[in-house]
């Protein structure tokens, strides 16, 4: 027994140190992945940094780009300076040669009218002459014969002078009570230089237009900026003083002294 020795093992001491494989390689493993948490973090940061300056952009954006809508309108008064006078001359007959006769006098009747009262025989037209046949019917059914003739046939006078025209649609009653059948909506007054009046119209309702946005805005601390965007309207000719309006526009031929109104709509940046 005395001859008996224990030996030690020679990695006793290392045994009692060392570790596992295995959690040697955890804690190699969470050693690499400690460097990769620490660059999502640090993203993820960036991105919402850069997430809230946009938000701030856009909110910058969206005050900057505020904007008002106006419309503006201007108005002016004018006077027709040109008659369109269309008169047809409608008559019936027998037979087809009594009606065109018939037209033909009445024709003349209207026309001898006008050049008496000092009408150049150049404003004058005459259109051609139109026939028809009125056919007869018997309880609603037609019986293949012909009721009677149609001839017709239309004056159109055309004069710059309105005054005129007008005091001659007013005495025209004395031609037709001698027997001429004429049919008139009476005369269409027009204006010739619309044309040369609505670039200055537009002007001025955008000029009105602006006025309206500073009234607006006064006292709220803001101020009126440049133009983002306008769109015109239709234009609307009326008679004197009328509000009457389309959307379309409208154009009245009923009379002389008329208005001409020009509206636009506009969007104003708000500073």
């Amino acid at each position: 027994m005395g001859s008996e020795m224990f030996q030690v093992p020679e990695d006793s001491e290392h045994s009692e140190h060392s570790e596992h494989p295995e959690n040697s390689m955890g804690r190699h493993h969470l050693g690499r992945r400690r460097p990769y948490v620490m660059a999502a973090s640090l993203l993820l940061s960036a991105g919402l940094l850069t997430f809230g300056l946009v938000q701030i952009g856009h909110g910058i954006a969206a005050k900057g780009a505020d904007t008002i809508t106006v419309t503006g309108s201007a108005r002016v008064s004018v006077s027709a300076d040109n008659a369109v006078w269309l008169l047809s001359i409608q008559e019936s007959g027998n037979s087809a040669a009594t009606a065109i006769a018939k037209a033909e006098s009445g024709v003349k009747s209207i026309t001898d009218y006008f050049t008496k009262q000092g009408i150049p025989a150049s404003a004058i037209e005459i259109g051609g002459i139109y026939t028809s046949q009125m056919l007869e019917y018997f309880n609603g059914n037609p019986t293949g014969k012909v009721a009677s003739y149609q001839a017709s046939r239309d004056v159109t006078l055309r004069y710059s002078d309105v005054v005129k025209v007008a005091l001659l649609s007013q005495g025209i009653g004395e031609v037709l009570q001698s027997g001429v059948n004429s049919v008139s909506s009476g005369p269409a007054y027009y204006v010739s230089n619309l044309s040369i009046l609505r670039p200055k119209l537009l002007a001025d309702a955008m000029k009105d237009a602006r006025i309206r946005a500073g009234a607006i805005t006064e006292g709220s601390g803001t101020t009126v900026g440049s133009v983002k965007s306008v769109r015109s309207g239709p234009f609307q000719v009326t008679a004197a003083d009328s509000v009457d309006a389309t959307d379309g526009g409208t154009y009245d031929t009923r009379t002389i002294k008329k208005s001409v109104t020009a509206t636009i709509t506009a969007d104003f940046i708000v500073k």
